[in-house]
C-alpha cells in the first residue's frame, strides 16, 4: 500500500524567466502526465510553445511542487500588459484601463497521481500570494465545471467566455482580487 501524501508534504519552489532553461522540460513532463488522456489533441501537443511564450516574458513567474526529487505540479503566468488586459471586455461597464494591475495565471497542471490532495490549491496560492498585482485572471475549459467550482471557492468569478485560438477549447474567463480569500 502506498503511503498517503498530502499537499503539506510537498516543497514548493519559485522560478523566474532566468530559470526557464532548467525547468522547461520539467513543465513539459508534468503537463504530459496531467493531460495523458488528451495528448492526441493538437492543441495540447503545442504546450512546449506556450511554455516558451510565457517563459520568454521577463516577468515570468512559476512555482513547482516537489515530492522529494519528483516534480508533481506547477503553476505559472506573468503580469498582463497594462492597458491591454483582454478580460476587461467581458465586464459591463468595463473598468478603467490601467486601474487594476492584473496577473495572468496561464497554466496549472498536477500529475494524475497527486490529484485530490490539495496540490492545486497549494501551487496556486504559492504563486498568487506572492504577487503584488490587484487582480488575477485565468481560463478554465467550460467542459470542466468542477475545476471552475474549485477556482470559485478560492475567490475567482466567471466574467465571460473566450476561445483564444481556433483549435482551443472554449474557456470560462475567471477573475479574482488578490490576495485570494
Amino acid at each position: 500500500m502506498e503511503p498517503i501524501l498530502s499537499a503539506a508534504d510537498l516543497v514548493v519552489r519559485r522560478y523566474t524567466h532566468a530559470d526557464l532553461p532548467q525547468v522547461r522540460q520539467t513543465l513539459i513532463d508534468i503537463h504530459a502526465d496531467a493531460y495523458a488522456d488528451a495528448m492526441n489533441d493538437e492543441f495540447n501537443q503545442r504546450f512546449p510553445w506556450f511554455v516558451d511564450h510565457w517563459g520568454g516574458n521577463p516577468d515570468f513567474d512559476c512555482v513547482i511542487a516537489w515530492d522529494d526529487d519528483v516534480a508533481v505540479a506547477f503553476g505559472y503566468g506573468a503580469p498582463s500588459t497594462p492597458y491591454r488586459e483582454w478580460w476587461r471586455e467581458h465586464l459591463k461597464p468595463a473598468p478603467d484601463p490601467g486601474k487594476d494591475r492584473t496577473f495572468s495565471y496561464s497554466e496549472l497542471a498536477v500529475r494524475t497521481k497527486y490529484r485530490k490532495r490539495g496540490v492545486s490549491e497549494l501551487v496556486s496560492r504559492a504563486l498568487l500570494d506572492e504577487r503584488d498585482e490587484d487582480l488575477a485572471v485565468l481560463l478554465v475549459d467550460v467542459t470542466h465545471p468542477k475545476v471552475q467550482e474549485l477556482y470559485e471557492s478560492w475567490g475567482f468569478r466567471k466574467v465571460g467566455e473566450r476561445q483564444p485560438f481556433p483549435d482551443s477549447p472554449v474557456y470560462a474567463v475567471m477573475l479574482a482580487e488578490l490576495p485570494l480569500r
